[in-house]
């Protein structure tokens, strides 16, 4: 099935969670944050959110600066 990832169309398996499409794009697990569909996924629920045809995730890296 087909997900938006940071605006890129990207193919995943159709139980793809979260967790797994983080990992298979080398996204770390820390310093990150996911929306999906324009609501925040906390990192306990990224192993147990489902994404669906059409899912749109958004990953956000905190950025330090002054």
């Amino acid at each position: 099935m087909t997900v938006l990832l940071n605006g890129a169309v990207i193919e995943v398996a159709p139980d793809a969670t979260v967790a797994d499409v983080l990992a298979a794009h080398g996204v770390p697990d820390r310093g990150v944050a996911v929306a999906l569909s324009g609501e925040v996924v906390p990192r306990a629920a990224w192993a147990s959110t489902r994404l669906r045809e059409g899912a749109v995730l958004e990953v956000l890296t905190a950025v330090q600066g002054g």
